[in-house]
């Protein structure tokens, strides 16, 4: 018996991002994150490979013992005629049922809410990247808006540039 070992491709992730939610950065303090499958249809895989997909104001819900997803608008795609869904429908995140349960817990308990932060391909598999956040205040962003500008000038003198 031989062991195989495990090329350096074999052990890293291909991971394409589609798309990033750089406003939830913004607007939520993150928390937790956690990786989860996405059930779609056919063209809506197509439409998302080909970037057009937006969740700014998309959220996550558990209902029933179920992760979903709302408020994703994925653009219908053009070659996909009557196979084409409602962009903004629900969709169901694939999760075990253990962080199903930890997130609910979360949402309910903390206050916390559930926020998409990106959705990206893995090994051919549609997923997003969803996070326990807690809402920024006005002088939170106030604040992290200073924080970088600060490190940015920092960064300036640091290479002599005045």
């Amino acid at each position: 018996m031989s062991k195989q070992t495990k090329t350096a491709s074999q052990n890293t992730k291909s991971r394409q991002v589609v798309a990033v939610n750089r406003r939830a950065r913004h607007d939520y303090e993150i928390g937790e994150t956690y990786e989860a499958g996405i059930a779609l249809v056919g063209t809506e895989v197509k439409s998302l490979r080909a970037g057009r997909v937006n969740f700014q104001d998309a959220f996550c819900k558990i209902e029933n013992g179920e992760a979903w997803l709302y408020n994703m608008h994925i653009s219908p795609y053009e070659q996909g005629n009557r196979y084409n869904t409602d962009p903004k429908r629900r969709r169901k995140l694939l999760l075990h049922r253990y962080e199903i349960e930890r997130l609910r817990a979360a949402a309910e308990q903390k206050g916390l809410t559930i926020i998409p932060l990106s959705i990206f391909f893995e090994r051919g598999f549609a997923k997003v990247e969803i996070a326990l956040a807690r809402g920024k205040k006005l002088y939170d962003k106030r604040e992290s808006i200073a924080e970088r500008d600060r490190e940015r000038e920092a960064l300036r003198q640091a290479a002599g540039r005045e």
